[in-house]
């Protein structure tokens, strides 16, 4: 956290936008007394819009113009607080120059990515200077990727306490999910499409489990591991049944929670296997389901790929701003199991669930609590700067302030 005093703790950029709504509701209701909050976005009039509808405490928040295009409104912006949360993507458009803003002014900053390149990119071009001005960088602060990267988190608390060894074989299973995918995850997905279709090497970096790893040089050798396979349950767990499909974020999450154990020294372990899949019940026919699964995702990317079916696709799929209404956000739902295997034979399994849209109102839950944290998390927190992952950054602290605001996230040794 920055030693320099600043005007504000924390400023929500993209405030306009459906989920910086939803996020600054969620602060305005549980904002700690003392805490002081702006909003920043392009427009000021649709942001005296927010404002107003949010009412209550939020009616004195100051409101703050900042644009992508305009470095130094950003710079004025990173300046004035201590934590930056921005929810403006797609992130390999818009969120390089805040990031950099952010490194330089030695701001704490986080966000909603689950793009590979620009996560990729970040690190190249900004992990020292943030190093050097002590500025967290913590992207992927919602559904992608707190529940992945926490949950792997506990597995390894409750190991260490048992002093039971390093994880081997661990596998997240998508157990019950209610919710839509939002316009602003779909919109990134087609910029990174767009991307890679123009820029082999660029392709190639983002399908490399390692991506996001500080030194790939210094990975372990564990073979292919590919994140669209079919998966038996049972060799997840005994406890398991039917085939699992492949998890659709599961290219993106894999990668944080493989950086996340290199930042920390491998201390998950040197044969620490991640994989991320989703359940379709166990039923004989699980297998066609999750091949169906499968196949659906490879459509949807390659229907993204090219024009004529991109158009046709984005005439039903959510567009960028767009979201559920109140009463459907409130009626999701997910929960997610994670296992492992440790190096002595010891099982784990965390359960990490909320109510709420993961894709919506949870994620406003876990990206405000994520800034809470930076803002008032204080020495328990990771110490110096960087571009860091949720796990590395913030650990118990927000685990723990995730379990107070309704989650569960509990651990057991499995028999």
């Amino acid at each position: 956290m920055t030693a320099v005093p600043r005007e504000l703790d924390i400023v929500v950029y993209g405030a306009t936008g459906f989920v910086g709504r939803l996020t600054a509701a969620y602060l305005a209701e549980h904002l700690p007394s003392g805490l002081k909050v702006a909003l920043a976005g392009r427009s000021r009039s649709r942001l005296e819009k927010v404002r107003a509808e949010l009412g209550g405490t939020a009616a004195d928040w100051p409101l703050i113009e900042a644009d992508a295009g305009n470095p130094e409104s950003l710079a004025t912006l990173a300046a004035t607080t201590r934590v930056v949360l921005t929810t403006v993507g797609p992130y390999a458009k818009f969120g390089l120059p805040l990031v950099q803003a952010c490194a330089e002014a030695g701001t704490d900053y986080v966000d909603l990515t689950g793009e590979v390149l620009f996560h990729r990119e970040s690190i190249d071009r900004f992990d020292e200077l943030a190093h050097r001005t002590g500025a967290r960088i913590v992207h992927s602060c919602g559904f992608d990727s707190i529940p992945s990267d926490l949950g792997v988190h506990a597995l390894y608390r409750a190991a260490q306490a048992d002093d039971a060894g390093e994880l081997t074989d661990t596998t997240l299973v998508v157990t019950a999910f209610r919710g839509g995918i939002s316009g602003g995850t779909i919109d990134s997905l087609r910029t990174q499409l767009d991307v890679v279709r123009k820029d082999p090497a660029l392709r190639k970096v983002a399908a490399q489990p390692y991506s996001l790893s500080p030194d790939r040089g210094r990975e372990p050798q564990l073979g292919r591991q590919n994140d669209l396979a079919l998966v038996d349950g049972k060799t997840i767990a005994p406890e398991l049944s039917g085939w699992k499909a492949p998890f659709v974020m599961a290219s993106y999450n894999t990668r944080i929670v493989r950086r996340s154990n290199a930042l920390t020294g491998w201390d998950y372990g040197k044969s620490f296997r991640y994989r991320e899949v989703m359940d379709v019940g166990t039923s004989p026919v699980s297998p066609v389901l999750a091949g169906g699964v499968a196949a659906g995702l490879g459509a949807l990317v390659l229907g993204l790929s090219f024009p004529p079916t991109r158009f046709l696709l984005d005439k039903v799929l959510p567009a960028p701003g767009e979201g559920p209404s109140e009463a459907t956000r409130d009626r999701g739902f997910f929960t997610i199991d994670l296992y492992t295997t440790t190096t002595s034979g010891a099982r784990y399994t965390t359960r990490f669930a909320a109510q709420g849209d993961p894709g919506y109102k949870a994620t406003a839950v876990m990206l405000g609590e994520s800034a809470l944290s930076l803002a008032v998390g204080g020495s328990a927190l990771h110490a110096g700067g960087g571009v860091l992952t949720p796990a590395v950054a913030f650990g118990d602290v927000l685990t723990e302030r995730l379990r107070a605001a309704g989650f569960e996230i509990t651990t057991r040794r499995l028999p």
